[in-house]
C-alpha cells in the first residue's frame, strides 16, 4: 500500500490530523491510515481502544461529518483507518477550509476558497448576480455589435435585432430573479472593470525576455477585446512577409491567424475572472505567447490538455454568448481547431504549458519541413553562418549568453546550444568558469 490522492499515513495521531479529514471531505474522499510510516510499514497504536472512542466524536463535533473507523492488525501491531467519504456541502475546520489535491493538503483562501464553495452550491463565478447593477447601466453599442454578428453568423434569427435588451439577457440567461449576473457586466458594459478588476487584455513586443520595446492594454466589453487585440496583432505585433504567386501578392504571418484568434478566445473563455490578473501576450520577432489565469481541475493533467481534452473549465455563460456571435464553431474544440489551423499552415504545432497560476499557449515559428530538416541535421551552409555569428558575438562580448546568440543569429536557442557544442568538440571554443558567471574564451587555431 502506497500514499496517494486518497491515502494518507500517519505512524501517531494528533487532532490538527482532523484538517486532512477535512480536506478529503471537500475532494474525493479518502482514507487516513494512524499506526502507519511513510512506506507503508506498521508501526502499532498505543491506546488504540481510545482513540477509537474520541476520534468519532471530533470528527463530527469539529467538522460536523461521521466517518468510518475500522481498527486492523498486521504482525501482532494495531493500526486503524478513518474513512470518510466525498461530501457535497463545504466542510471547514475551525473556519478553515481544506482540499486534498493530489497526494498534498491545501488550506483554500483567496480566489480558490471562492471557486471552492461556489462549485460546492452548484455555481461558478460568473453566475454571481451583482447587486444594484441595471440594464440601463450596460452598452447600446455592446448589444448592436452582439446582434450584428448573431445575425451574420445565422446562430440568431434577424428578430433579436428589434428584441429590447432584457430580452437578449434574459436569452443568453444573464438574469438571476431580478439580479444580473456578472457575466453581463463583462459581455455587456463599456468598462466591465468596474466590477471585475483585471477584466482587460495586455500585450508586449519583447526583444528579448527582459527587454520590452512597447505593450498596449486592451479594455472594454469581451467582444470588443477580442477584435481590438486581434487587430493590433496583425497590424503592429507581427510581420507579414510578401511573396508573390504569378501577380498575385500573397501576405503570411508565421503564425496562421485563425489559430492565434482561437487561441486568444479560449484565454477569454477559459479565464478565471475572479484573480483580476488581466490575460498577457507576448509578441517576441519569432514567438507569440498567450497566458490566461485559470486552474485545471484534478482529473484533467497536461498530457490529457495536448490530446485535445474536451473538458477543460471554461465560464459557459460567456462561451455562450461567443458561440451566438459567431466567435467560436462549437464549444470544448479550441485546442483541436488550433492544432488544425497549424497542420493547414504547416506549422509547428503550438505548446501548452500549465501551472498552478494559468495556462500558457505558445506559438514559435518554423515550417514543419524545416524543422524536421533541422533537427536532424543542418546544412553545411547554414551550420558554418551560424557558427560564424557566434564567434564574431564572441570576439565582441565574451559573456554574450545562449537567448543573445540566438536573436542575433535569428535561430532558436536549441540551435544555438547544437552549434555551442560543435565549436566545443571542434576545440575552437571553450567556456571559463561557471555557466552564470563564466565566459567564452576563442582557442586561437
Amino acid at each position: 500500500m502506497k500514499e496517494n490522492q486518497n491515502i494518507e499515513f500517519k505512524e501517531s495521531w494528533r487532532d490538527e490530523y482532523l484538517k486532512w479529514i477535512c480536506g478529503f471531505a471537500n475532494a474525493q474522499g479518502g482514507t487516513l491510515i494512524i499506526g502507519m510510516n511513510d512506506k507503508g510499514e506498521v508501526t502499532g497504536v498505543a491506546d488504540v481502544e481510545k482513540l477509537m472512542e474520541e476520534i468519532p466524536n471530533k470528527i463530527k463535533d469539529i467538522l460536523g461529518v461521521v466517518a468510518e473507523i475500522n481498527l486492523r492488525e498486521k504482525n501482532n501491531k494495531e493500526y486503524f483507518e478513518i474513512k470518510v467519504d466525498a461530501y457535497p456541502f463545504p466542510v471547514s475546520y475551525k473556519g478553515q477550509y481544506h482540499f486534498r489535491s493530489g497526494s498534498t493538503k491545501q488550506e483554500l483562501s483567496g480566489s480558490a476558497l471562492n471557486a471552492f464553495l461556489l462549485k460546492k452550491f452548484g455555481l461558478n463565478w460568473e453566475t454571481v448576480p451583482i447587486p444594484y447593477f441595471k440594464v440601463e447601466m450596460l452598452s447600446n453599442d455592446a448589444f448592436t455589435l452582439f446582434t450584428k454578428k448573431a445575425v451574420k453568423s445565422k446562430r440568431l434569427s434577424e428578430d433579436i435585432l428589434t428584441d429590447t435588451h432584457e430580452t437578449i439577457l434574459s436569452k443568453l440567461h444573464l438574469f438571476e430573479g431580478s439580479y444580473l449576473k456578472r457575466a453581463s457586466a463583462l459581455l455587456f458594459h463599456d468598462d466591465p472593470e468596474k466590477y471585475v478588476p483585471g477584466a482587460y487584455i495586455k500585450i508586449g513586443f519583447f526583444r528579448t525576455n527582459y527587454d520590452l520595446i512597447y505593450q498596449d492594454e486592451i479594455h472594454g466589453n469581451l467582444f470588443e477585446q477580442v477584435d481590438k487585440t486581434m487587430d493590433l496583432l496583425l497590424t503592429k505585433y507581427m510581420k507579414a512577409y510578401i511573396s508573390y504567386e504569378g501577380l498575385q501578392r500573397i501576405e503570411r504571418f508565421l503564425f496562421p491567424e485563425p489559430a492565434l484568434r482561437e487561441s486568444l478566445l479560449n484565454a477569454v473563455i477559459h479565464k478565471d475572472y475572479s484573480t483580476g490578473v488581466p490575460i498577457q501576450i507576448s509578441v517576441y520577432e519569432n514567438q507569440v505567447i498567450i497566458w490566461n489565469s485559470g486552474k485545471l481541475p484534478d482529473e484533467i493533467n497536461l498530457e490529457k490538455l495536448q490530446n485535445k481534452h474536451p473538458s477543460i473549465p471554461f465560464n459557459p455563460l460567456i462561451a455562450s454568448a461567443f458561440f451566438r456571435a459567431g466567435y467560436i464553431e462549437a464549444w470544448g474544440r479550441g485546442i483541436e481547431k488550433i492544432q488544425n489551423e497549424c497542420y493547414k499552415a504547416n506549422v509547428q504545432l503550438p505548446e501548452f504549458n500549465y501551472d498552478y497560476a494559468g495556462l500558457m499557449v505558445t506559438f514559435k515559428a518554423g515550417l514543419v519541413e524545416e524543422t524536421n530538416k533541422m533537427s536532424g541535421k543542418m546544412s553545411g551552409k547554414m551550420s558554418g553562418m551560424v557558427s560564424g555569428i557566434i564567434l564574431d558575438c564572441m570576439k565582441k562580448n565574451s559573456k554574450v549568453t545562449i537567448p543573445e546568440l540566438a536573436e542575433i543569429a535569428k535561430v532558436s536557442t536549441r540551435t544555438i546550444e547544437r552549434q555551442l557544442k560543435k565549436l566545443k568538440i571542434g576545440n575552437r571554443i571553450k567556456r571559463i568558469g561557471s555557466e552564470k558567471g563564466g565566459y567564452w574564451q576563442i582557442v586561437e587555431q
